[in-house]
């Protein structure tokens, strides 16, 4: 699972965000930290699209094709696959 380039971009402009790729045995997890400051993200999913609203900012993104689920949870979005 690639991470989505809205989120690689906001990444690549902010030095507060941060986004990390893991793989384990079971499950793939693309984890996205929006830094201590923004606080609570809110998280919002509209047919395939994801809305990410963090702080003053907001991000959309098409959620991966072969995701199992996305959250937000202490102002980190995580996508999941299991493989």
């Amino acid at each position: 699972m690639e991470t989505p380039p809205e989120l690689e971009d906001a990444a690549g402009d902010r030095t507060d965000i941060t986004v990390t790729n893991r793989e384990y045995d079971e499950e793939q997890v693309i984890a996205v930290d929006f830094g201590r400051d923004v606080g609570e993200i809110s998280l919002d999913v509209v047919d395939e699209t994801a809305i990410v609203v963090a702080g003053d900012d907001q991000f959309e993104f098409d959620i991966p094709g072969d995701a199992t689920d996305v959250t937000a949870n202490d102002g980190i979005l995580t996508i999941r696959k299991e493989q």
